[in-house]
């Protein structure tokens, strides 16, 4: 099984894309997708659309996991990044791909076993499990793997 894991932002979408096998998980991919401030919204979210629906055509994931906007710190940065998870949602949905979402609490539970892990802890979690040669980076592409683990997990869990 493949999952794809989904970060999102509209400057920069992290993402990571691993797949189980019989007694382990493996990494395929992992980096960033990022838009120019200069260029308009609309273009920025096309260029996203665009870029995710190529990884999904590239790796033909059983699942895509999104990270949940769970923030409202403020409004100029909460639209922005709720509508890089309109155009990620889209081209899932436009794949026929099963979407699950999860909020940071889920996945540092999922991924550490404890709901308030530091991101350092996480990171280290994340490279033990997927047998990386060092912790994944940047912080956008590294959540995102968190994200996909979290994914496959909750699905192998359901048979």
């Amino acid at each position: 099984m493949i999952s794809l894991g989904i970060d999102p932002g509209i400057a920069t979408t992290g993402y990571g894309i691993i797949k189980n096998g019989t007694d382990s998980f493996s990494c395929l991919d992992y980096g960033t997708i990022k838009t120019h401030k200069e260029s308009s919204s609309s273009r920025r979210l096309y260029i996203l659309k665009k870029e995710i629906s190529l990884l999904i055509k590239k790796y033909s994931p059983d699942t895509v996991a999104i990270e949940k906007v769970y923030f409202f710190k403020n409004l100029k940065t909460a639209l922005p990044v709720s509508q890089a998870k309109g155009v990620i949602m889209v081209a899932v949905e436009e794949a026929g791909i099963s979407l699950q979402e999860f909020t940071p609490l889920e996945v540092k539970q999922g991924v550490t076993g404890y709901g308030k892990a530091e991101k350092e802890q996480v990171q280290r979690m994340i490279q033990s499990i997927l047998n990386l040669k060092e912790k994944p980076h940047p912080d956008d592409a590294a959540d995102a793997l968190g994200v996909a683990i979290c994914g496959i997990n909750k699905l192998t869990s359901l048979f």
